[in-house]
Order: C-alpha cells, then sequence, then structure tokens
C-alpha cells in the first residue's frame, strides 16, 4: 500500500553563483581575476560559476576597428578556454566560459560549456547580432549557427545564451523545451554611448529575463562586467559605462541575488531541481502550449512571405 512518501523523490540542490568584474587590456590580468572570483564561489559551495562575455579584453565591438579580429582563436587555441579546463577540473564546477572564436575564417560570439570534470561538452555560438553606437558587433561576428543548446553536466542541465540573445524570449523557451534546468547569459552591457548617454536599460534588462524565467519556471543567471570603457580611435566621444548589477533570478521571475552597479562581487544562489521540476509540472505552461498557432513567429515580419503591410486579420 502506498504512503505519503511513496512519490517522493530524492532532492537535487544546486547552488549557482555569477561573478562581475571590471576589464582591461591585458588578458592575463583579467583571466587572474577571473579566476579568484571562481575560487571564491567554489569556496562558498558554488558548483556552477558564470563569468561576464568576452571577459578577457574590454568590450572591442564599441568600434568597428578591424585591428580587434586578431584576438579571436579557435576553440582549442583560446587561452580562457584552456586555462578554465584545467580550473574546472581541480575545483570539480562548471564553467561556460565566454571567448571570441575563429572558425576557421568566420568569427564569432562563442561559449565553451566546461564540465566539472574539465571537458568541453560543446559551444553555443551567439544567435542574436546587435548593431548599433557603442555596440557594433555586427561588424565582428556571424550569426551564430550551432541553435539553442542544452548540456547535461555533472550538476544540472544547462541553457546558454549569450547578451542579447536575453532579450528575446524564443531563446529562453527554445532551452527550457529542450530541458533546461536552469538558465545562463554571460553579459556586457551598460548606458548609450553619447549623445544618448543618459539612457540606461538596467531595469529593463533585468525586467526582460525576469519575465524569462517566470514564464518558463527555470531559473536564470546573468553575470556583466562593471567600469567605464572607452573607443581606442575617439576616447573623447564614444565610451560605455557597464553598469554590473549581475544578479540571479528563481522560478517565478524574483530576484534572490544581486551585485552593486560599480564593484566587483561575487553573488550566488541556492535551488532544488527536484523541487523546481515539481512546480513546473504542476504548472502546466509546457502542456498548454499551441506551437499549431505560432506560425508569425517562424517569419521576421509576422505574416507570409509577400503578404502586404498592414494585412493582420489573417489566421495564423
Amino acid at each position: 500500500m502506498s504512503g505519503p512518501g511513496h512519490f517522493a523523490r530524492k532532492p537535487r540542490p544546486l547552488t549557482v553563483a555569477a561573478a562581475q568584474f571590471a576589464c582591461g587590456w591585458s588578458a592575463e590580468e583579467n583571466i587572474a581575476r577571473a579566476e579568484r572570483h571562481v575560487r571564491e564561489a567554489a569556496s562558498q559551495g558554488a558548483q556552477v560559476i558564470l563569468l561576464p562575455e568576452l571577459f578577457e579584453t574590454p568590450y572591442f565591438c564599441i568600434e568597428q576597428d578591424s585591428r580587434h579580429l586578431k584576438l579571436a582563436h579557435p576553440l582549442e587555441e583560446s587561452r580562457a578556454v584552456r586555462h578554465f579546463r584545467a580550473l574546472a577540473r581541480e575545483l570539480r564546477v562548471v564553467l561556460p566560459i565566454s571567448f571570441f572564436e575563429r572558425a576557421p575564417v568566420a568569427f564569432f560570439n562563442s561559449v565553451a560549456v566546461i564540465d566539472a570534470d574539465g571537458s568541453v561538452l560543446g559551444v553555443y555560438r551567439k544567435s542574436h547580432i546587435p548593431n548599433g553606437p557603442g555596440y557594433q558587433e555586427k561588424y565582428y561576428f556571424s550569426p551564430g549557427d550551432t541553435g539553442f543548446k542544452v548540456w547535461s553536466t555533472r550538476f544540472a542541465r544547462i541553457g546558454v545564451g549569450i547578451c542579447w540573445d536575453q532579450w528575446f524570449p524564443e531563446s529562453a523557451r527554445a532551452m527550457a523545451l529542450l530541458g533546461a534546468e536552469i538558465l545562463l547569459f554571460p553579459t556586457a552591457i551598460g548606458t548609450e554611448p553619447p549623445p544618448a548617454v543618459s539612457v540606461n536599460s538596467r531595469e529593463h534588462w533585468q525586467r526582460t529575463q525576469q519575465g524569462q524565467a517566470a514564464a518558463n519556471l527555470v531559473p536564470l543567471v546573468a553575470a556583466n562586467r562593471h567600469g567605464l570603457e572607452r573607443s581606442l580611435q575617439d576616447p573623447e566621444h564614444l565610451y560605455v559605462r557597464f553598469y554590473g548589477s549581475s544578479f540571479i533570478a528563481d522560478s517565478m521571475g524574483a530576484k534572490v541575488a544581486e551585485a552593486p552597479q560599480e564593484d566587483d562581487a561575487v553573488i550566488r544562489a541556492h535551488f532544488d531541481l527536484t523541487e523546481l521540476e515539481e512546480l513546473r509540472n504542476n504548472w502546466f505552461v509546457f502542456r498548454d502550449r499551441r506551437p499549431d498557432l505560432y506560425g508569425p513567429l517562424l517569419t521576421l515580419g509576422g505574416g507570409p512571405p509577400g503578404d502586404p503591410p498592414g494585412n493582420s486579420d489573417r489566421t495564423a
């Protein structure tokens, strides 16, 4: 006869962390700084630790300068990937590592997912590539060709997007449908450069991702850099102040940890993956989906090719 404990499942505790820091032009110093933060997080029990986007250098995409293409390397030659493979193996932690990838004549904004034994489980290439003043990524990166992916690591099934990906709900939903138990977004985002320097998307940036976590009932981690970074070509008129504010949201979208806007920081949060799975199983946001009605999502303009402008009353 079944008792109350018949359906009880073993807890799966998970501690995640995000590291936030400023980045200079010495890759060696940036990697050393990142390592210190990883060691600090690991000493506090973190099992999955996220570092910011393109942390080996300043955010060179602030300007268009072909000299920066020399910063790219194939996966097997990436200094950061090699360094943190050894560290992941030593500390037995999972490390998604952002790097500028060359493969072999194309360039990508990529993340190598390193498991707790130091093995590279695979690479995700940024899907959504922004282009505007201060964020001129289309000059450097091709749109990612990997599609959204989820990896079974030692501690959890993780989905990884990169910065601008986080503004698109399709990114998080795709990873959730693939079985992601937690979403990770390395980031480089701050104020807009002059003359729009007064524009600060910090709160919108956080709320957008909090909504992704809540809509999918999956915790989300975002790691950003902080500090003022200037263009090498026009430092007086082209700069971005990265606003830190790295955070972790729970499966209901609430912020459970947040870093300051200006200082280095390591933030952590604890989750029970079994408990979160049971929550999703009783919320039915996946059961009640209607993919047969989502045709407009597969188009750029929301309608069939050649549809006249304004003809929006057709059934999808």
